[in-house]
């Protein structure tokens, strides 16, 4: 079920309204089924993929806290490493896996090929994987004892605000406040509405409008070259950030309403000025993850150059490939590796440049340059993301600096006042980035007389209303 669909407009008022009148195991419960009706809405089988992982790590996490030898909690969880990355595996990587090794085969045994998979991948196994794995994993850890109720821990992993598309929760924040009671709060509640509808305004208004020009300039890429290619890129990098933020906006505020604080999946990242900044703005319940699961226990910063440089490597590419089981998506992800790589080994010269030419380093002039370097370096990336093949996007990227004869912005059939404002919905939301920087919009709202406010929200709705693409296109990340 979309977000933005018409059955999630009768899905939250009935789930939301019904949960406010109930209490303890009775709301847990409501909450279950509705979130598995949700998830299960358009294929109903997906609810067992996703009852299977939650009855795996609920058994494999109450054998490990009654075992007291370290070897015996260590095989209990392998085998909840290897039921959730296996099931991983095959709903999402089986098919990518038979085509490498049909193209390995193919030098030395022409005609003999291993059959291909068909898969749809359920959408947000990666998410709810990873959330049960942090689970059993931080049991394992003696971080937190395992969850006695199974409705309990089921809810924990298929929570519906955040299923499909995170944040990837930590069961020491979530788990906790599932088992509370919420009473209602007229404040709560109203600012969670608005931040689901600010998170709409981000993803049909802005996301999906400026994916009428970079569905058609990267449908073709080969059709054109110059401006239209730079433009639709730049697009791309906002329309992603919308898509995503927009979803987790609506996911914080669906949980708020329902007494549940989440954790913040951006901040602001494309006012980042450096490569680790950003990362700790992108995605932060992923890359987070990964920082606690991967990159420490590989060592982390506590071991020497090459070795640090070999695990900042290993969790990037494996972070692209946790998006998709394509080549574009380890490209994507070696490609921040290397970002990372060059920003460390250049650290200590960039910083005796700066000092050697007496330069301010926190100066309005620095940090806006900073920021647009970052910025373009994450554009690039993207063009990986979007692309449907490693060749594809080399293609992007020669033609993109190919200026021969011009690139006209409005060959893709669009004139030049809907251009404009596409042109203008990136302008305004960075706008709106810097003051949510310093202050916060809502808080800025909250202190302004009632007149003010309500045109504010007026203005969202409209806002909503008059550019709003209703197609009812899915968000980018519930593929992964």
């Amino acid at each position: 079920m979309l977000f933005t669909s018409v059955e999630f407009l009768i899905f939250a008022p009935i789930a939301l309204l019904i949960h406010a009148l109930l209490r303890g195991r009775a709301m847990r419960w409501w909450l279950l089924v509705m979130s598995y009706i949700f998830y299960g809405w358009g294929v109903p089988w997906y609810c067992l993929l996703l009852f299977a992982s939650t009855w795996l790590d609920w058994t494999v996490s109450r054998r490990i806290e009654a075992t007291a030898t370290r070897s015996a909690r260590k095989a209990w969880l392998v085998v909840s490493l290897v039921g959730n990355l296996g099931l991983l595996g095959v709903c999402k990587y089986l098919p990518f896996a038979a085509k490498v090794v049909n193209r390995v085969i193919a030098s030395f045994a022409p005609g003999f090929e291993v059959p291909v998979p068909d898969f749809v991948v359920p959408p947000g196994i990666s998410f709810y994987t990873f959330q049960t794995m942090s689970y059993t994993i931080d049991v394992y850890r003696r971080h937190m004892k395992a969850c006695r109720s199974f409705t309990t821990m089921a809810l924990f992993v298929a929570y519906f605000p955040q299923l499909v598309a995170g944040p990837i929760e930590r069961p020491y924040n979530l788990l906790p406040q599932l088992r509370s009671r919420h009473r209602f709060d007229y404040d709560r509640v109203t600012d969670g509405l608005k931040r689901m509808a600010w998170g709409l305004f981000k993803k049909i208004a802005i996301a999906d409008r400026l994916a009428l020009y970079v569905d058609a300039v990267y449908g073709n890429p080969s059709d054109y070259h110059g401006l239209p290619l730079i433009l639709a890129t730049y697009f791309f990098a906002f329309q992603i950030y919308c898509d995503f933020s927009g979803y987790s906006d609506i996911a914080l505020g669906a949980a708020q309403v329902l007494g549940i604080r989440l954790m913040e999946n951006f901040r602001q990242p494309y006012l980042a000025q450096s490569t680790a900044e950003f990362w700790q703005r992108w995605h932060i319940s992923l890359s987070s993850w990964f920082k606690d699961y991967l990159y420490i226990p590989l060592g982390g910063n506590r071991v020497d150059r090459i070795r640090r440089y070999i695990n900042v490597l290993v969790v990037f590419i494996l972070s692209g490939l946790w998006h998709g089981a394509n080549w574009t998506f380890v490209a994507w992800g070696a490609l921040h590796g290397i970002y990372r790589l060059a920003s460390l080994a250049t650290q200590e010269a960039r910083e005796r440049l700066l000092t050697a030419l007496r330069l301010n380093r926190q100066s309005s002039l620095l940090r806006t340059l900073r920021r647009l370097f970052i910025f373009h370096l994450v554009a690039v990336g993207w063009i990986f993301f979007r692309a449907g093949s490693l060749s594809e996007a080399v293609l992007v990227l020669r033609k993109s600096i190919d200026f021969s004869g011009g690139g006209k912005l409005v060959d893709i059939g669009l004139g030049w006042d809907r251009i404009i404002v596409l042109a203008v919905l990136p302008v305004f939301l960075i706008g709106i980035e810097f003051v949510q920087e310093r202050t916060g919009i809502r808080q800025i709202l909250s202190r302004q007389p009632w007149l003010v406010r309500l045109g504010a929200y007026y203005a969202l709705i409209m806002g909503i209303l008059l550019l709003g693409e209703f197609g009812g296109r899915e968000f980018i990340y519930f593929q992964f």
